[in-house]
């Protein structure tokens, strides 16, 4: 649920329920959403820095060489199960 701006919204959904939510005028990727629901918000949209940890860690099949994942993080060589 967002506070406001919803209009400026546009998405992308796949076949599956899973897609992505961009703002209209900018492009950015906001979040991730599966049937209709928001289950991942882009940190680099979010003001001030919150208080989280990574839980899951996607795609690490071709992450960067220099990337680092903390200990302990679920990673998928691709996409989630």
């Amino acid at each position: 649920m967002w506070l406001s701006g919803e209009s400026q919204l546009t998405s992308f959904v796949d076949e599956h329920g899973y897609g992505l939510q961009f703002c209209k005028n900018c492009g950015s990727t906001l979040c991730t959403v599966h049937n209709g629901k928001v289950f991942q918000v882009t940190l680099g949209c979010v003001n001030g820095s919150p208080d989280i940890e990574i839980a899951q860690h996607i795609f690490v099949g071709s992450k960067a060489n220099w990337e680092i994942i903390p200990d302990g993080v679920i990673q998928f060589k691709e996409g989630p199960p």
